[in-house]
């Protein structure tokens, strides 16, 4: 990872319940448990299984300047009926747009069990001041989304600003009312492991019903070592608190290899409460279409073309 200004010490918040202690992360033991967990192997049924929990997991994504209501209209489409020539594939788990495609998402989706989410706060930068970021997530809300994943201030969180990050995560939070709420932490930015610890502890602390990695617009997004230490952060405030966070990674997951293996992850490290959709998420648009080709190629045998499918 890119190395990151040093934070300064004493990383206190006044919580109750308490969340764990920050530490520091032995990265070579961290990396070695993912790399080694990376490895696992599932066959047959059991594979079957993982691909579709995978797709119940995606939230089927379009973040792009040249986004338009047609788009998006045939993105949530895709989403209820991933395979049209397949009823036993599920639905994904949400469609995540702009705030002001919302209404599209929203009206396309009516009846469906396919969620609506929203990025905001100044999404992928963070970088407004707060009463626009909070105007970002009322707007959103207001437009019927069910789901809201913001981002935080790194520039505050890398100058020592803790204060000032968990106060806007608590704002927003507060502004989200009834939505969930899904913290970005865009841990390409972070520079070490420490820092996305510190991240994850400090976005749990101030309400997060879930973690994300990235915004998928900075290099590196997701990767299976800190997605694991996301994990045992969340494992650490649950064993201190009883409360179950979700995770969400993020950028960089297109094929259904690296998606098994996020789950075997998953699995070995919070267990199987965590192997739902409402804990964990996929943030994702080209992973659903190599989920299908490996769905395709358990049930028949045969590998199908790619052409078959719809190019997001």
């Amino acid at each position: 990872m890119a190395q990151a200004p040093a934070l300064p010490g004493g990383f206190e918040l006044p919580l109750e319940p308490r969340i764990p202690r920050v530490g520091s992360v032995d990265a070579v033991a961290l990396e070695a448990r993912a790399a080694e967990l990376a490895k696992r192997s599932i066959k047959r049924e059991a594979k079957l299984f993982a691909l579709d929990l995978a797709v119940r997991m995606i939230d089927l994504t379009t973040l792009e300047g040249a986004d338009t209501p047609g788009k998006v209209a045939a993105l949530c489409s895709k989403a209820v009926r991933p395979d049209p020539v397949d009823r036993s594939v599920p639905s994904v788990a949400a469609v995540c747009v702009y705030p002001n495609l919302v209404p599209t998402a929203r009206q396309r989706l009516q009846g469906t069990t396919v969620k609506v989410a929203a990025v905001a706060t100044a999404f992928p930068a963070g970088q407004s001041p707060l009463d626009v970021k909070l105007a970002d997530v009322r707007d959103a809300v207001a437009f019927g989304a069910d789901e809201v994943d913001m981002v935080i201030d790194r520039g505050a969180f890398l100058s020592g600003r803790y204060g000032k990050v968990y106060d806007e995560i608590v704002r927003v939070k507060e502004t989200c009312g009834d939505a969930h709420l899904k913290v970005i932490l865009e841990t390409g930015e972070l520079g070490t492991y420490d820092n996305v610890r510190r991240a994850s502890l400090l976005a749990m602390a101030a309400g997060a019903d879930f973690i994300k990695t990235s915004t998928g617009k900075v290099s590196p997004a997701a990767t299976l070592p800190v997605t694991l230490c996301m994990l045992e952060a969340i494992r650490d405030v649950h064993d201190e608190t009883g409360r179950m966070v979700g995770m969400k990674p993020a950028g960089g997951i297109r094929v259904a290899k690296q998606a098994i293996q996020y789950l075997c992850v998953l699995h070995e490290t919070l267990g199987v409460a965590w192997l739902t959709p409402d804990l964990f998420r996929f943030g994702a648009s080209s992973l659903l279409n190599d989920l299908l080709l490996q769905i395709r190629k358990q049930k028949t045998g045969a590998y199908q073309s790619g052409d078959y499918f719809t190019i997001d």
